[in-house]
């Protein structure tokens, strides 16, 4: 089973940048996106039959929002952690037989740390929902999760250590969920593997000289580790300021 994740920093530009040809090579049982910055009705993905389409939108225009479309038809979907109090569209959760998958557009501390606060309230109501969710049946988390946990997971750790992405906080809350019972699934298979990274700024020449972070995510529940394969990142893939994710698994996991 392959499951793959990517930033799109807006679907329809990056549909105008290969998307399409991206999805079809990539042949994922399932494909989740983030920053779609849509509205219902301003895009029609001509995917095939094959897959079912599943979509969160922000409240605000051009904002946010999250996507999954997947050959696997999901028991239920649910809209956000609370329904009523999510307005940016940034959670969805699909429940299969033998897991939940929990889609994820981790919100911005900002460049000048001025939600940083809200983010931190939020990562603590996300864990509580991932925790609760892992009682019933493990878990795979995937999405920009907009934090570079370690060191190693970007090329300027240094001068980086209080920008947002890289705060102690924001590190800490990762440390967190991790010690609740998830694994960070790259890790788990390159441990020490460095100069790898999902996301690059717009500036000149920074992705030419791969000054990149880490902020894409596969997590998954430690349980599941007998049935995960491999971990990759498609650096070579353009068409947004991230590059996809990818986590393979098992055919026994669904079974």
């Amino acid at each position: 089973m392959k499951l793959v994740s990517w930033n799109v920093n807006g679907l329809r530009a990056c549909v105008n940048k290969g998307f399409y040809d991206y999805f079809k090579e990539c042949g994922a049982d399932i494909f989740c996106v983030q920053e779609t910055k849509l509205q219902e009705g301003q895009i029609s993905l001509e995917l095939g039959d094959s897959y079912y389409q599943y979509w969160n939108y922000a409240v605000k225009k051009g904002y946010s929002g999250t996507a999954v479309f997947t050959k696997i038809e999901p028991l239920s979907v649910r809209y956000g952690i609370e329904e009523d109090q999510e307005e940016e569209g940034r959670i969805l959760t699909l429940e299969f037989e033998s897991f939940y998958l929990v889609n994820v557009y981790t919100p911005n501390a900002r460049r000048d740390l001025s939600r940083l606060a809200y983010r931190l309230e939020w990562e603590e109501r996300f864990r509580a929902y991932l925790q609760q969710l892992d009682e019933q049946k493990p878990v795979i988390v995937c999405g920009d999760l907009n934090v570079a946990h370690q060191e190693i997971d970007l090329k300027n750790p240094k001068s980086n250590q209080n920008n947002s992405g890289f705060t102690p906080e924001e590190r800490e809350k990762m440390t967190q969920l991790l010690e609740a019972g998830f694994l960070d699934t790259f890790r788990h298979f390159y441990p020490d593997r460095t100069d790898v990274y999902s996301w690059w700024s717009f500036m000149p020449k920074v992705r030419e000289r791969n000054i990149g972070w880490r902020i894409d995510y596969f997590l998954a529940s430690s349980r599941l580790a007998p049935f995960l394969l491999d971990a990759q990142i498609d650096t070579e893939i353009f068409g947004s300021d991230h590059c996809p994710v990818i986590l393979t698994m098992s055919d026994e996991i669904s079974g």
